[in-house]
């Protein structure tokens, strides 16, 4: 049995013409619901650094214009763009449930935000992709971070990774 973590959402009244931005953009979209079929992405987070802070899911279109846009233009503009942020766990298996709009290519990441700011940190935070790319000095192309969805759920593992020494990502070396 597939146990779902239930998100409370902050509804805000987007103003005429503008999206509201924040930490609860896409969310309403994006967060599963109990007995709720149709087209989602289940992801198994693996090789967490510890068990602080939030964990942060995003579904992108899988092309390089697109693919880690800022939100705000992906959702002004029709596009795609999906996000389920939970608490991290304190222990068992952690996984992340997303509805996406339907069957497709999807790019996703995920962030482990320790500090739970709401911002990626260079020297402390985690992140990983769908496909597991072997991560370089700069962004991996949406290729390397494509996940064909069905049309119901399409279960995937994602490996976080930090950082190494000088500019080096990988994942937790034993994990």
């Amino acid at each position: 049995m597939l146990k779902r973590v239930i998100i409370g959402v902050l509804i805000i009244p987007a103003m005429a013409g503008a999206t509201q931005t924040g930490p609860d953009l896409g969310k309403t979209e994006g967060r599963c619901r109990a007995n709720e079929h149709g087209p989602a992405i289940l992801v198994n987070v693996i090789g967490l650094k510890d068990r602080a802070g939030l964990l942060k899911l995003e579904v992108y279109p899988s092309n390089d214009t697109d693919f880690l846009a800022d939100d705000n233009v992906l959702i002004d503009a029709g596009k795609v763009f999906r996000r389920v942020e939970v608490a991290t766990p304190q222990n068992g298996p952690v996984q992340l449930c997303v509805r996406i709009p339907g069957p497709g290519s999807y790019s996703l990441t995920v962030l482990h935000d320790r500090d739970s700011n709401h911002r990626f940190s260079l020297s402390s935070d985690g992140i990983g992709f769908a496909s597991n790319p072997r991560l370089r000095r700069e962004k991996p192309k949406a290729a390397e971070t494509r996940l064909i969805a069905g049309a119901g759920l399409t279960t995937t593992d994602i490996v976080l990774n930090y950082l190494h020494g000088f500019f080096q990502f990988g994942p937790i070396k034993g994990r």
